[in-house]
């Protein structure tokens, strides 16, 4: 099973169960590791794919200048790294920089099952809470949180504690 993201269009009314939701699969991504630039260029993170092709490129750049030779450029793969595992994330963040929203996590088998499920939970009238979370919370004690803070760049779900 694998856990999707969904992301609701800008402009939708409030219970209204909307048909251009996009699904980001929150998982190691090969084609990104494979691939950076592409993979961020085809999902149209114009920032980010410029970034990992200027830091690819200063990487491999400096293993020859500076005579590290393949050093360098292994190096240079730890872009790919970042990219495959962090990709997802960029592609959510950009998404809500553009105005989307997040509904909510699904756990499907695949992507068809996912917009099953959020299709049937969202008309069924379980959404997920996400204006609770972005609303500050007055704590009291570092224990009287209600949900978990997100670690490390790791993606914060949406919903009920």
């Amino acid at each position: 099973m694998s856990t999707y993201v969904v992301m609701e269009p800008p402009l939708k009314g409030r219970g209204e169960v909307s048909d251009k939701a996009v699904f980001v699969r929150d998982r190691f991504a090969v084609f990104a590791f494979l691939v950076p630039p592409i993979w961020l260029l085809w999902h149209r993170l114009w920032i980010e794919a410029a970034f990992a092709f200027a830091a690819a490129l200063a990487l491999a750049a400096l293993g020859e200048v500076a005579g590290f030779g393949v050093t360098g450029s292994l190096l240079s793969l730890l872009v790919s790294i970042f990219v495959g595992l962090e990709g997802p994330a960029l592609r959510i963040a950009a998404l809500r920089r553009r105005g989307w929203r997040e509904w909510g996590a699904v756990e499907a088998d695949d992507i068809s099952d996912a917009e099953i499920r959020y299709l049937t939970q969202a008309a069924s009238g379980e959404t997920a809470e996400a204006e609770d979370i972005a609303r500050p919370v007055a704590v009291a004690s570092p224990h009287a949180l209600s949900r978990p803070a997100p670690a490390l760049g790791l993606v914060q779900y949406p919903g009920k504690a």
